[in-house]
């Protein structure tokens, strides 16, 4: 089994265990392989390319938002070693790390697919795992964003922005934005906007096959990124198409933890 390393921060602490890990997949009889650029600030004597079967991220969850889109890329599963601030979308803790790459080379494991999500904007469409949000350039002012669900209009926002968020994503920015925590095994979209000005201002919960179109309503132009990577600056009139992924992002998961277990790990309740 090939497991492509994904490292996508030069933090002395990062590197170390990256290269822990390159040798602990080798005890393990299993291989890794990196791309030139992560080789070559790890170990190039031992990592090599290759086409993964397995992704594996060593960082935060910035880091896992990096190896999903390399998932993807290879239609093949991912999971990551925590080494961030919290780690939401990390599955192994890094002191696990023999007994991971064991249930590996075992198959003790399972894969879990999670809802992703698309968008599109003159004519470029991205995938991402947790959100897209469409908010402005401008700092001191608001932007005005028509809502379309479903070919219905649905409320123009004055607002900074509009995150427009998976289940997975709703413990990232729609959450510090006052959204609800939701279980990642419900399929949903979130619509919730930062810092409206209006009376409305709530998170709409909505169904996975929701089609929404967000319309730059005036001159005002916005930022539009897919999992935190720019997908285009929307101009007046330009309108940004928001969909389900057409594929899930795979999840190898090692044991099973409720995601209440999971909200009282990583954010220290109880």
């Amino acid at each position: 089994m090939k497991l492509g390393l994904v490292v996508h921060e030069s933090r002395g602490d990062v590197l170390e265990f990256a290269r822990r890990f390159v040798a602990a997949t080798e005890r393990a009889g299993l291989v890794a392989v990196a791309e030139p650029e992560v080789a070559q600030m790890v170990d190039p004597s031992k990592l090599a390319p290759g086409t993964p079967d397995v992704v594996v991220a060593v960082g935060g969850d910035g880091t896992m938002l990096a190896a999903v889109q390399v998932a993807l890329a290879h239609d093949v599963p991912v999971f990551g070693f925590n080494l961030g601030t919290i780690g939401f979308l990390t599955e192994v803790e890094p002191q696990e790390l023999d007994a991971a790459l064991d249930a590996l080379a075992a198959e003790r494991f399972e894969i879990v697919p999670r809802m992703g999500i698309q968008a599109t904007l003159n004519g470029t469409t991205a995938q991402g795992l947790n959100d897209v949000v469409v908010e402005k350039v401008d700092t001191l002012r608001l932007i005005h964003l028509e809502v379309d669900i479903d070919g219905t209009r649905f409320m123009t926002y004055r607002a900074d922005g509009l995150i427009v968020a998976t289940p997975t994503g709703s413990t990232a920015y729609s959450f510090s934005a006052g959204g609800p925590l939701v279980d990642h095994s419900i399929e949903s979209i979130l619509l919730t906007p930062v810092a409206p000005h209006s009376l409305f201002g709530r998170t709409v919960v909505l169904s996975p096959d929701s089609r929404i179109e967000i319309r730059v309503a005036r001159d005002r132009p916005a930022r539009v990124s897919v999992d935190k990577e720019g997908l285009g600056q929307a101009q007046s009139d330009d309108v940004v198409v928001i969909t389900r992924a057409p594929n899930p992002i795979r999840f190898l998961r090692f044991r099973h933890r409720s995601f209440p277990r999971t909200l009282t790990e990583k954010f220290g309740l109880g």
